[in-house]
């Protein structure tokens, strides 16, 4: 992917490119500020993920689930945007529907020395 200080995607498009796993993740952007990408969860599937190093925002593209994050749980489904703090554990139960959220992961800042 080529660089530039602007880019469009057309979701539709992107959720095209998925495979059919009951677990994806297809990331269509990746620059040093961010990444971004597609996740989906079918449902029934298990969310097997561990805590990331980067802030990341998800939001709700389709789909209804729960959310555990540490030991908090919400209900999700389309239109909820969700901020999930670096090193937090988080992860999606009891998928009802399947899902398809946008995820953005922020770059970790640089130490200094």
């Amino acid at each position: 992917m080529t660089e530039s200080t602007w880019q469009v995607f057309d979701l539709e498009k992107i959720k095209d490119k998925l495979k059919g796993e009951p677990v994806e993740y297809l990331e269509f952007l990746n620059v040093p500020a961010l990444n971004c990408g597609i996740y989906f969860l079918a449902a029934g599937s298990t969310d097997m993920q561990a805590p990331h190093d980067e802030d990341e925002v998800y939001i709700v593209m389709s789909g209804k689930a729960r959310m555990r994050l540490d030991s908090e749980e919400r209900d999700v489904g389309p239109g909820s945007l969700l901020y999930v703090g670096a090193t937090t554990k988080h992860s999606f139960f009891e998928i009802e529907e399947d899902m398809t959220l946008l995820v953005l992961f922020a770059a970790t800042p640089l130490e200094h020395n």
